[in-house]
């Protein structure tokens, strides 16, 4: 087929300017998402899950909010001992009730590093049958209850599913702007805010985050395994807690509140202090990556 000047003309064009818009965003990327993303962890904000009227979950012998806040001070109390030079924000240090956004407002408010929530797994009801009485003559009468599942057991950790990762935009934008206004030129050098440009970031900047956030989630889970503990993984989830994390953000399930012997293990001083071990040694090793 004749390639006519005007096409030759036409797919120059394209490529030129695909090259442009290429090396464009390369440029950007290297000034605006590995440089500030790839620093030094300084700020860590523990979330300990539920807690006041939002504390239904629990076991035989405790509750799942209270569980979560003895481990959350407990890993504060840690990295700051092991950790010297960051700084932890608790979403509370009391049996109180604090809102979802709240909780991640407050990292995305404090400029947080890494936002790690605690929280105890519990499995749905399942109907057990069990023995009301015996007759005269010795026949058992059974009746029935709905118990959570006493089988299942392990760890698993979650990140922000995929598939609203959207909602991070207002954080990132925030995060920036206020980021631009304490230190532009070292920074954020050649970043105009209002530049369309700045789009092709935020979405470089989501994958950013989420990347940090699977190798924090995926760290913590080895830490688990080496412990001895049953590994679930590391889930992508839609949990509204971290939708909207401007920050590398993961929800670790400690262990089922359900299972009997998890429960004595989450709730023992030998079991919250492997926990906390384990979590710090998986921020440890994270810490160090990023700051290579």
């Amino acid at each position: 087929m004749k390639i006519t000047n005007s096409k030759r003309f036409i797919i120059s064009l394209t490529v030129l300017i695909f090259t442009l818009i290429s090396l464009t965003s390369f440029k950007l990327a290297n000034k605006l998402v590995y440089k500030p993303l790839v620093s030094k962890v300084k700020v860590i904000v523990i979330d300990a899950g539920h807690g006041g009227q939002d504390g239904a979950t629990h076991g035989a012998i405790s509750k799942e909010k209270n569980v979560a806040l003895s481990v959350a001070l407990k890993l504060g109390a840690a990295i700051e001992e092991k950790l010297p030079g960051v700084k932890v924000i608790y979403t509370r240090q009391t049996d109180v009730f604090v809102k979802l956004y709240e909780r991640i407002g407050l990292a995305n408010k404090e400029k947080a590093d890494l936002f790690i929530s605690i929280h105890c797994n519990s499995m749905p009801l399942v109907r057990q049958r069990y023995v009301i009485k015996y007759t005269s003559g010795g026949k058992p009468i059974y009746g029935y209850r709905s118990i959570p599942n006493p089988v299942t057991r392990g760890t698993e950790t979650f990140v922000a599913g995929f598939g609203r990762i959207g909602e991070q935009d207002a954080a990132i934008r925030e995060n920036a702007s206020i980021l631009l206004e304490k230190d532009y030129k070292k920074n954020y050098e050649g970043f105009d805010p209002k530049d369309p440009e700045s789009y092709i970031i935020f979405s470089l900047m989501k994958n950013a985050f989420r990347d940090q956030s699977i190798k924090l989630a995926s760290l913590v889970q080895d830490e688990y395994v080496k412990s001895g503990r049953i590994n679930r993984g590391v889930q992508e989830k839609g949990l509204a807690v971290l939708q909207r994390a401007g920050m590398p953000a993961i929800l670790t399930e400690i262990g089922f509140i359900s299972n009997p012997e998890e429960e004595d293990f989450i709730n023992s001083d030998e079991g919250q202090a492997e926990i906390v071990d384990n979590l710090v040694s998986a921020i440890a090793a994270y810490k160090k990556q990023m700051e290579l």
